[in-house]
């Protein structure tokens, strides 16, 4: 493969560069450094968050590293770092498509914590034990693992974590161990970096009660890992719940909104019971664990406007007018469209390639149907992609009330969209390429969606099995005299 000069990208009109790279002969190098600079080059967010020169830097420090240590395990935790300091939340060594030889010697290891947690700040807090031993009740703290720090691990693991900017509660979120997750980042990362000995952990531990202990435990393996949740459920069967309590109020919980998989019909099933919910007292939704899918909350945003919501606040742009011709056996796509994104685009400073300004703005248009109905929404860390846009739009809008955590995400704008999947020929590792950056048109805060009542699980709650966050909501619903129509309150036409 011919090493090209970063300056002189195959992708023609990219405009103001990102750095070059230093020539590199043929058969000295790996041909996965080519394509990863090129892919790079794409990136929409490649400079958000980085100078030209720190982020040459950085590529100069990987490919070095890269070139010294070939091993598949090595290498993919260098890519993974330098994924990282992209601060991008889409762009990652993706999990879920790795080849299969990737899969047995780096992310199928059987050296997994025999339960599941959530990070507290830096404390690690049990909330299901699959150990076998009875010794970690729910709510415990685990202290030590192996005689190192719970947040020395978390330290360790930070720079191998996706998150949008500097949303470091994103970055916890990434590496908690929760339901229904088969290929947890911490799994991974940790049993890379910090294997257990002879396949056991030494824990130190804080039980609910006060109580220190040192516990013993058999590391577990990725099938053990799938038996700790639930089976989902068939591809034709609903992946959300409804219930009406007693109270009125109509609870719909959603934790993925990764509905293309199946054949269950998520709109029907979704108008059919916000069409249905009458005079019911409210409704709150639970997008707590979700990190994205489709926009499937636009259906819910729909019935809860009069007016239809125009969303124009954030701009698209990307890279390129056509992706690198000879990158393309390597970015796998899933449309062809998607290499020619920019063609018809406006060239825009800094490189980018933009709409032209006729094109108007999407819209999601009004049904109205609940826009008298108190609504909650329960937002956390995880949401990100689809779900940070609706707990934004949610906000900007005025058409619910946000309870829980901030999200995940960046108001300073998220890069998603379309994607190519980058095959690497030489290491076989795969990593997910973003190619529209959506940036805000006024200056924003390098943070998620804050809620409207900011409030999380204690380890008290989490031992207790309280969930304060639906409390909360409940108690603000029951609370309220009847609702007038509501009306957005922002960028409406």
């Amino acid at each position: 493969m011919r090493r090209r000069h970063f300056l002189a990208l195959g992708a023609a009109g990219l405009g103001t560069m990102l750095p070059g790279a230093r020539a590199v002969a043929r058969g000295r190098a790996s041909p996965d450094l080519e394509i990863i600079r090129q892919a790079i080059a794409i990136h929409p967010g490649a400079l958000r968050y980085n100078t030209p020169a720190r982020l040459e830097q950085r590529l100069q420090a990987f490919e070095a590293e890269w070139e010294a240590r070939p091993a598949i395990e090595a290498r993919f935790l260098a890519l993974s770092a330098l994924l990282g300091t992209l601060k991008c939340g889409h762009t990652h060594c993706n999990l879920y498509n790795q080849s299969e030889t990737v899969e047995q010697q780096v992310i199928r290891r059987a050296t997994r914590l025999p339960f599941l947690f959530v990070w507290r700040g830096d404390r690690m807090i049990i909330t299901s034990d699959h150990s076998g031993t009875d010794m970690l009740p729910r709510g415990t703290e685990v202290l030590t693992l192996n005689g190192r720090h719970a947040s020395a691990v978390l330290a360790d693991l930070w720079p191998y974590t996706r998150a949008d900017g500097s949303n470091d509660g994103k970055r916890r979120a990434q590496l908690s161990v929760t339901p229904g997750e088969p290929y947890p980042a911490f799994d991974v990362f940790q049993g890379l970096l910090h294997p257990p000995s002879a396949g056991r952990f030494v824990l130190e531990i804080r039980r609910p009660d006060g109580a220190h202990a040192v516990v013993d435990v058999p590391a577990s393996s990725f099938e053990d890992r799938l038996s700790m949740s639930p089976p989902p459920p068939p591809g034709d069967q609903p992946l959300w719940s409804w219930t009406v309590g007693d109270d009125g109020i109509a609870l719909l919980t959603m934790p993925t909104w990764v509905v293309y998989r199946g054949s269950w019909d998520w709109r029907g099933w979704l108008t059919g019971k916000l069409d249905g919910l009458g005079d019911a007292r409210g409704l709150i939704v639970d997008v707590r664990r979700n990190e994205g899918g489709l926009n499937c909350g636009d259906e819910i945003l729909a019935q809860l406007t009069t007016q239809d919501l125009v969303l124009d606040t954030y701009e698209p742009r990307v890279r390129f007018r056509r992706s690198p011709p000879d990158m393309d056996a390597y970015f796998e796509t899933f449309s062809p469209g998607f290499r020619t994104l920019g063609e018809q685009g406006v060239p825009l400073e800094g490189g980018f390639f933009g709409y032209p300004p006729e094109r108007p703005a999407d819209r999601i248009a009004a049904r109205g149907s609940l826009a008298g109905v108190p609504t909650a929404i329960l937002c956390d860390s995880h949401n990100s992609s689809a779900t940070f846009n609706f707990a934004q739009r949610v906000k900007q809008f005025g058409l619910a009330r946000l309870f829980g955590e901030q999200t995940g995400g960046n108001l300073r704008g998220i890069n998603a969209g379309a994607m190519f999947f980058v095959r690497l020929p030489e290491s076989g590792l795969e990593f997910d390429l973003p190619l529209i950056g959506y940036f805000p048109k006024t200056p924003q805060p390098d943070r998620g969606v804050l809620p409207d009542v900011e409030i999380a699980r204690t380890p008290d709650d989490i031992a207790a099995g309280a969930d304060p966050v639906l409390a909360a909501a409940t108690a603000w619903i029951t609370g309220r005299r009847p609702a007038r129509r509501r009306r957005c309150r922002a960028a409406c036409p």
